[in-house]
């Protein structure tokens, strides 16, 4: 009985040390640049030794893809309800404008998934992991968009919704290393709503 009473206390525990050690790295990394970040320097500002940190993470990469899945679960959830609020009947103008309205542009998040992406870019096996993480952010998008095409005609270029998703996630890409240098938030929704818009629709707002 005592066991079963201290393994819920362990896991909690367990549980606040691995969310601790990921919102002290993504301070660090946001201030420092991930390739100039040790594991040391992210211990020491979660208040927490090196073996916490092997109890939950093999390694710093290990580390950037749990923010990653934080931020485009977020993402995934932002863009799934917003285009959910239809129902069937996708109403796309209406949609983006929820869209570009919710959808997270952090800079601090963008300067640390940037900073990773030229990492990854050095490393066939991280390139491949960070691959399949955005690989999932597209199919939540495209899973909407195959729902709804049975009502609302997608533009004929793109042949589908995977790729139609393709070009949504290409787009917000676009838009945020703008913003990278700009630090124009609210220019950066708006170019994105036009691009959404031209992208799904005739151009017009018009569904094709």
């Amino acid at each position: 009985m005592a066991a079963e009473r201290t393994t819920p206390r362990v896991t909690r525990r367990r549980v606040r040390t691995r969310a601790n050690l990921l919102d002290a790295a993504f301070t660090v990394f946001a201030a420092k640049g991930f390739g100039r970040v040790s594991i040391e320097e992210v211990c020491e500002a979660a208040g927490y030794s090196r073996g916490a940190f092997y109890s939950n993470f093999d390694s710093l990469d290990e580390l950037f893809f749990a923010l990653y899945r934080q931020r485009a679960d977020l993402i995934a959830e932002q863009v799934s309800g917003a285009l959910a609020q239809d129902g069937p009947d996708l109403d796309v103008p209406a949609a983006v404008d929820r869209v570009t309205e919710v959808l997270l542009l952090d800079l601090d998040w963008l300067l640390v998934k940037t900073d990773f992406l030229v990492h990854a870019a050095r490393e066939p096996a991280v390139a491949e992991t960070l691959l399949e993480h955005r690989a999932r952010l597209r199919g939540a998008i495209a899973e909407r968009l195959a729902r709804a095409q049975g009502h609302t005609e997608l533009p004929a270029v793109f042949g589908d919704s995977d790729a139609a998703a393709h070009a949504v996630v290409a787009a917000y890409d676009g838009v945020t290393t703008q913003l990278l240098l700009d630090r124009d938030v609210e220019s950066a929704r708006t170019w994105l709503k036009q691009l959404l818009t031209a992208l799904l629709t005739d151009g017009s707002g018009t569904p094709r």
